[in-house]
Order: C-alpha cells, then structure tokens, then sequence
C-alpha cells in the first residue's frame, strides 16, 4: 500500500486516481533519487530489439544526461510496482498494452485535474499499436505514447532497490516479474 511522509491536496488527488484505477503498490519518492545510468542505454543499444524499432525507444528519446536534467526537474514523483506472470509472450504484449492504456488514462486525470507537468514513465515499453513507425513524427498516439523508465535511462534494478522494493533477473518467462512505472508529479 502506499506510504506518504506527508498529506496535502496533491497527494491525495493523485492517491485517489491510482487507487481508481485499481493501482495500490506505490511510494512516492525524491527525483533526484532515482538512478541514471549511461549502461541502461547500452544495454538498450545492444540487448534489445526494440532499440531504433519503437517510437518511444532510444534512439527516439532524450540522451542519458537529457534524461537526467529531466527528472531533476521535479520535486516528487511516484514510483509504481506492479507485479505479473506471463503464460506466454502474447500475454505480455497484451498485458503491456492494457497496463500502459490505463496508466496513461491516470496521467490525463491527473493533468486535466491541474497537475500539467505531470508525465508518465508506464512500466512497459509502449505497443499501443500492431506495429509500430519507428517515428516519434509518425506516432499514431502521441498523446499518450510514452517512453518506459529504460528508454529514460531509469536504472530500475537500482532505483526499486534504493526504496525498498523487489526485483531480480528472471530466469523463465513464466516467472513472476516486479515491473516499475514513475509517475513525475511536480
């Protein structure tokens, strides 16, 4: 469940609409905390095939000190823990498409309800469509196609360790996995 240091109108609102949407395991967390590494993006450059593949994969993101700079911008942020097992990998891509889809419904609550620097990091990388451009120019969703916390150089082993919470390499694809958001809030 979520812990918070303090409660203000902020926190709430943006409790209550993760809650709404059936989210429960968060903490929020210090920005600056969060952990950057330039070897995230190597092992996006070589280890993954979805690297130059994907809208919201590098090389369509920011550089490893762009991502940086960026979340240093914000003074609280909220890191999502979601844990799931997968049967098959078609079940992945279907539960990464329905996980990002509701994750960015919170976003848009959130930004309509005032919050607008808020931005969402979803703990899944984005395939709201079949197939995708490779173009962020050419995005079918760019209003709600957003980058996962590794293709913002989010050192996410390292940042769920920092506060407290599970994860290790998986060994089967059936296992379950810890997989982590960061919703940025202000």
């Amino acid at each position: 469940m979520a812990r918070t240091a303090r409660t203000d109108p902020t926190r709430r609102l943006v409790e209550n609409t993760l809650q709404a949407h059936e989210v429960t395991d968060f903490r929020w967390v210090d920005p600056a905390r969060i952990v950057t590494a330039q070897w995230v993006r190597m092992k996006c450059m070589f280890g993954c095939g979805s690297y130059g593949h994907r809208a919201c994969c590098p090389p369509n993101t920011p550089s490893v000190g762009e991502c940086e700079r960026f979340l240093r911008e914000y003074a609280e942020a909220v890191l999502l823990h979601v844990v799931t097992r997968f049967a098959s990998p078609k079940d992945r891509v279907r539960w990464n498409n329905r996980v990002n889809r509701s994750l960015s419904e919170v976003e848009r609550e959130l930004f309509v309800a005032g919050l607008e620097r808020v931005f969402l990091l979803p703990p899944a990388t984005c395939c709201l469509c079949g197939t995708c451009t490779g173009e962020r120019s050419q995005c079918a969703h760019p209003l709600s196609a957003r980058p996962s916390p590794e293709a913002m150089a989010v050192d996410v082993y390292s940042t769920a360790r920092r506060f407290g919470y599970p994860i290790a390499v998986r060994q089967a694809p059936t296992e379950e996995q810890n997989r982590y958001g960061i919703l940025l809030i202000r």
